[in-house]
């Protein structure tokens, strides 16, 4: 089955009872029991809930997993992967990350015990030299939020074989559309199901996909034991965005690449961070693992301030100015202060996300609107 037919079809049925096309939403919190354990394969619906059971379902296709797992956001999802570990157990991740993961890392699990190392692990003999005997997970994210760099998912997974250590990925940027790193070598794979998959900035979800049924019973458990679940509705609604996936990032992409054409050439623009030129650092490893080079990137002004930024921010029509991406209106960001605020400012320069980056998430709008938009806010800065 080809993508496009497996986000329509990929463990979706019409329903049984009534031959609806759309999976119900089945908003019950308990189902009735013939006799003590004599039940239809539900209990609980913090533990199974029919709805949620086809998206699971639906995700783990796509992802060319054995199971998926789905949460009340992404970052639950990532709370249910850190608690995989042990106090003692060390994590090297992406040194360029997203501001709530490094925020999970360093201000909730470190307490307990879990060592986080931050680095550059495109490098491979970086990331060689950085792992211990209790190394137990490489966390990678590519492309990385917000700087666009490229990590070669296969090769991370080649280095680590043999060693007892976890592998994952979290594919939000990409999209399963774009990119599939179980197919790679990878252990885990993670979304914020808020971005592509929803695609509509409607809903906040998340999901875990496994490699292996052993991993998707300890995340089972601890989705039950914890309770960090999504509601049917939102399940729904992720279903929903799901059946124009592919269409929707395949136009995001084309539209992207446009607009970062158009950025490289502005004179006030310095720099544009982009995985489809050709002189981006990473741009063979994202040729050879994803499909199309995305719906993201991120500009740097020759103004090198944030008043200069803000000018930008606040002068756009079409790219409205919010957090999040991968819905099908564009959006622009201020990384420094809005997705990135909680990282230290140190920490965010070392890996060149200054005060002055913008980020954009570009949507499926007419691209020659999107381009007159920025080049207008940009012409308003001094």
């Amino acid at each position: 089955m080809k993508f496009g037919t497996k986000v329509i079809h990929a463990g979706i049925e019409p329903d049984p009872s009534t031959g609806a096309i759309m999976t119900p939403i089945f908003q019950t919190s308990t189902y009735v029991q013939a006799a003590p354990g004599d039940h239809k394969g539900y209990e609980y619906a913090r533990t199974q809930n029919p709805t949620r059971h086809v998206l699971e379902q639906n995700i783990a296709a796509l992802e060319n997993g054995t199971d998926a797992i789905c949460f009340a956001s992404g970052l639950a999802a990532m709370d249910s992967v850190l608690k995989l570990l042990n106090p003692g157990d060390e994590v090297i991740a992406t040194d360029d990350l997203y501001g709530g993961s490094y925020r999970i890392m360093m201000r909730v699990f470190a307490k307990y015990g879990i060592h986080f190392k931050f680095a550059g692990i495109g490098n491979i003999e970086e990331l060689q030299k950085r792992i211990t005997d209790k190394t137990r997970m490489i966390w990678v994210e590519t492309p990385t939020n917000p700087m666009l760099n490229i990590i070669d998912i296969q090769a991370v997974c080649e280095s680590v074989k043999g060693k007892n250590i976890t592998v994952c990925v979290d594919n939000t940027f990409a999209s399963p559309y774009l990119q599939n790193p179980l197919d790679l070598g990878a252990d885990i794979v993670i979304h914020s199901a808020t971005k592509y998959l929803g695609g509509h900035s409607d809903v906040i979800h998340g999901v875990v996909v496994t490699k292996t049924p052993a991993i998707a019973e300890q995340i089972r458990f601890l989705q039950n034991a914890v309770g960090a679940v999504p509601g049917p509705q939102d399940c729904f609604l992720i279903l929903r965005g799901i059946k124009t996936l592919h269409i929707r990032v395949e136009r995001a992409c084309q539209n992207a690449e446009k607009i970062a054409h158009f950025l490289k050439h502005h004179p006030k623009v310095s720099k544009v961070y982009y995985p489809g030129f050709s002189d981006h650092p990473g741009h063979d490893t994202a040729k050879k693992q994803m499909k199309m080079f995305g719906g993201m990137l991120s500009f740097d002004l020759v103004a090198n301030n944030e008043a200069s930024a803000r000018i930008v921010l606040s002068n756009t029509h079409y790219f409205s100015l919010a957090e999040s991406l991968g819905g099908v209106e564009s959006l622009i960001g201020h990384p420094a202060s809005m997705t990135h605020g909680s990282i230290p400012r140190e920490e965010r320069l070392k890996v060149g996300l200054t005060d002055s980056l913008i980020r954009l998430s570009v949507g499926i709008e007419d691209v020659d609107d999107l381009i007159q938009d920025l080049d207008k806010a940009l012409s308003l800065i001094p």
